[in-house]
């Protein structure tokens, strides 16, 4: 299966399969899921964990009884329950030998630039020390209008995020239908998905849960997002133990099954949807170490023109002007300025900080 073949996997966890009538962490559930991560874990999978359950585990302590909550309450009961569950999620990994780390993130991180890179570079430093991050949105800062809504969009911008090539919504349905299970006897599950139809977008509607902040349109939302990411997501229920290990063992699920890689879709984004917003010049000999597969260095750069913030796309010249390609850089104008030509080890001490030993990474460059 393809969980097995992953190289990065982000799982998210629904509160109607984290949080019992209740409002109690299903323990028991908890400790088989980790029990699950840490197997994957010990085969070189890296993990990361999409979170809901704190304003089902919050409400309980503050005491609202009403089911529909106005967003204010939602936002203190989130900041009540997200203690607990980032607890619980602790606890559960720690018994394995497994780090966690929390990150709350809004709409807003994944859309601003600077906060997409700052988020995106924390995740890649943790799972590079093999620490499963737990994610969830920030609902304490959250407005109407900052808000992902539901937590399968969220999983398939972290997915993007991390370059991960697999994403795994689990909740209280078991995949895609032809319609609504509950209600028609004749509707068929859809085992796998290659390309999201308007057929598919109906059944989707036909077939939505009742459950949980989102129902079957906000998965094909997130699908959506996970494909033109180069990641294949898979829709499954998750409330039995060991939910991971009967995925990959071919359990019943809606695989949607991704065109590309992260990485070539990610060269395919920087290529066509982002406008340079500056020109590095580069030498012969940097310019034959680019096409041999190399990153960019700053030895090898001898001239920077325009003004450009980190992340932000660059064209890459060689001395006659032609262009040689396109990346994102990791360094603002005014720093870059101050590094080409010099060594990689030189670059703390001129800048008077530590940042990457690379001007633009092999990964974030497309060649002409």
């Amino acid at each position: 299966m393809l969980l097995s073949k992953s190289k990065c996997v982000v799982v998210k966890i629904g509160s109607s399969t984290l949080i019992d009538a209740e409002g109690k962490v299903r323990a028991e559930w908890l400790t088989a899921f980790n029990e699950d991560v840490a197997a994957l874990r010990k085969r070189g999978i890296q993990l990361i964990v999409v979170s809901s359950g704190a304003v089902a585990l919050g409400r309980k302590v503050i005491g609202f009884t009403h089911k529909a909550l106005k967003l204010e309450e939602k936002q203190a009961a989130a900041a009540c329950g997200q203690i607990l569950l980032a607890q619980a999620w602790r606890e559960a990994l720690e018994k394995h030998g497994l780090h966690a780390a929390q990150l709350l993130l809004t709409i807003d991180d994944s859309e601003n630039r600077r906060r997409y890179l700052n988020a995106r570079n924390t995740l890649e430093v943790l799972l590079e020390q093999g620490v499963i991050p737990v994610i969830n949105e920030n609902d304490t800062v959250a407005t109407a209008e900052l808000r992902f809504g539901d937590n399968d969009r969220l999983a398939a911008r972290v997915a993007q995020m991390a370059s991960a090539d697999t994403l795994v919504l689990f909740s209280d349905i078991d995949g895609l239908y032809t319609g609504n299970p509950h209600k028609d006897a004749s509707a068929k599950h859809i085992p796998e998905v290659r390309e999201i139809t308007r057929e598919i977008e109906a059944g989707a509607g036909a077939s939505a849960s009742d459950i949980g902040s989102g129902g079957m349109i906000t998965k094909i939302e997130a699908a959506k997002i996970a494909l033109a990411a180069g990641c294949s997501m898979a829709i499954a229920k998750g409330e039995a133990l060991h939910p991971l290990k009967a995925l990959e063992a071919g359990g019943k699920a809606t695989w949607f099954i991704a065109s590309s890689t992260p990485i070539s879709a990610r060269k395919h984004w920087i290529s066509g949807s982002i406008a340079p917003a500056g020109v590095i010049f580069i030498d012969e000999g940097a310019a034959n170490a680019l096409k041999n597969g190399k990153s960019l260095l700053p030895a090898g750069v001898k001239k920077v023109q325009g003004n450009f913030e980190r992340g932000d796309a660059v064209t890459v010249c060689d001395m006659d002007s032609r262009e040689v390609g396109k990346g994102l850089i990791a360094y603002s104008s005014e720093d870059a300025v101050r590094i080409i030509g010099k060594q990689s080890a030189e670059i703390e001490a001129t800048l008077g900080f530590k940042g990457r030993n690379v001007l633009i990474h092999r990964d974030d460059l497309v060649l002409r």
